[in-house]
């Protein structure tokens, strides 16, 4: 290992925000946004702004949108949006959709999974060479939802969990199973408890996430992983 190679794995990974990390990775790009409707919280969430496919309808040259449910589909369609596909996250070798992406966003869905290798696999028939795909996740590692488990989960039955999470995910555990599905890793980051969350979350839980995340970064809300196909590959 080179001295760089040992500078840069002792560094820090970078703690950004989420929405604005994602915005400036697809900026100006062709970009699939998997996951798209974030149903059956659409019209909540459309209502609000917070939903991602508006955010990033507003920076991409060009914006495809990917997800299983017909309904939330619709209320897409009804908002102007366009090339808009109906397929199954765990099927994606048989969604017929033919395009150059620049950019895949599976944002927040890998730990909705049953399958995320199948997921992996079938994501890489609508990837390039030149294709980066970028997964987000809550972090298994989370400081603030630890503290609440501990204080408020009633001897381990009760959790700070969405309802349809079925796994949580680290560093180690989302890089390892990225490249066993044969894909590189181009590049890690952390992303804080978002801006678009801040006004819902109780002070105090805001004010003891900021000092867990000042003194060690991978205690986190969540964490963001860059791939590649294998014909790509690079450290990270």
């Amino acid at each position: 290992m080179t001295d760089t190679a040992r500078s840069a794995a002792r560094d820090p990974l970078p703690l950004v925000q989420r929405v604005d990390f994602l915005l400036d990775r697809c900026r100006g790009k062709r970009v699939l946004h998997l996951g798209c409707t974030n149903w059956p919280y659409t019209d909540a969430a459309i209502a609000d702004g917070s939903l991602l496919h508006l955010r990033l309808g507003e920076v991409a040259g060009e914006l495809h949108g990917l997800d299983a449910d017909a309904a939330g589909l619709a209320r897409l369609a009804a908002r102007g949006f366009a090339h808009l596909h109906q397929g199954d996250l765990e099927a994606l070798d048989q969604v017929p959709v033919d395009a150059d992406f620049d950019v895949i966003v599976a944002g927040e869905i890998i730990e909705h999974l049953s399958n995320p290798g199948r997921f992996l696999a079938g994501v890489q028939h609508l990837m390039r060479a030149h294709t980066t795909l970028v997964i987000t996740t809550v972090n298994a590692y989370c400081g603030f939802r630890g503290a609440l488990y501990a204080l408020r989960g009633r001897g381990g039955r009760q959790e700070p969990v969405h309802p349809d999470h079925v796994a949580y995910y680290s560093y180690a555990t989302l890089t390892h199973l990225v490249r066993r599905a044969g894909l590189s890793v181009d590049g890690v980051s952390f992303y804080d408890l978002g801006r678009e969350h801040r006004p819902y979350t109780r002070r105090a839980v805001r004010w003891f996430n900021d000092a867990l995340v000042s003194l060690a970064p991978q205690l986190a809300d969540g964490i963001i992983v860059e791939c590649r196909r294998p014909t790509e590959r690079s450290s990270a």
